[in-house]
């Protein structure tokens, strides 16, 4: 299955892609919102792990921007505590899970198998 990790922290990226591609995915990666939108118009990954915090476009209209090309999209927020409010708002926006950072590998891996099927 293809994922998609948008965040802007390249070293939040490089350990979501290894997790990932040791349990036999393939990972495309973004920095920002809009990059996000553009990797899946072009990929249509199989999934989104989208962090809500970026520049540019944030994660939560990134995921409503996903959801309008997309309405099957699914997308999974991966969020810092803290930001109840926007998790929620990200929720709204079509996002269909979240993960709180930092993350648990066992909980991301529960996520991809969840809603990546």
């Amino acid at each position: 299955m293809t994922i998609l990790v948008a965040d802007d922290a390249a070293f939040m990226r490089m350990r979501l892609k290894k997790l990932l591609e040791e349990a036999g995915q393939t990972v495309i990666e973004a920095a920002n919102g809009q990059e996000a939108i553009d990797a899946y118009q072009a990929h249509r990954p199989s999934l989104v792990l989208m962090d809500i915090t970026m520049p540019d476009v944030d994660g939560v209209t990134a995921t409503r921007r996903i959801c309008q090309l997309d309405p099957a999209a699914r997308v999974i927020i991966v969020s810092a505590l803290g930001q109840q409010a926007m998790v929620i708002s990200a929720i709204q926006a079509g996002a269909r899970d979240f993960i709180v950072k930092p993350y648990q590998p066992e909980r991301v891996l529960d996520a991809v198998n969840k809603w990546g099927a």
